[in-house]
């Protein structure tokens, strides 16, 4: 590997399972657990919109720090679907009935895509 490529990879939180738990992974579960529990909407609403902010400010640093090349992407997509689902929790945004599961699915099929074909068509790092 190239020493810039793994000058890279050593500055890449997803390098560092620590580190992409807490940033990552464990609001992906609070997500997961808020979404699927009977909770009342205004902490479902707290939960959902602090994780999503934490994955969003995740991926920036990330993608500053590393120049992780899908994080330019998710950062600013986990950003706006903590807004999303701020407005849709606060009764902003009328998504209907079924909001929560329309922000669930966008999240993930977005997540996924975003995180997945970047990529694939550019590479792990930005040179």
């Amino acid at each position: 590997m190239e020493a810039g490529r793994e000058n890279c990879r050593s500055r890449d939180i997803l390098s560092r399972p620590a580190q992409a738990f807490l940033v990552f992974w464990l609001p992906a579960i609070a997500i997961g657990a808020a979404g699927t529990s009977h909770i009342s909407d205004a902490w479902r609403t707290a939960v959902w919109t602090v994780a999503l902010g934490v994955m969003g400010v995740g991926c920036i640093v990330n993608a500053r720090r590393c120049g992780r090349v899908h994080c330019y992407a998710t950062g600013p997509f986990f950003l706006l679907m903590a807004v999303v689902t701020l407005f849709y929790g606060w009764g902003i945004l009328p998504l209907g009935r079924r909001g929560w599961s329309l922000i669930g699915l966008a999240v993930v099929v977005g997540g996924l895509a975003l995180c997945c074909l970047p990529e694939m068509v550019l590479g792990r790092y930005r040179s």
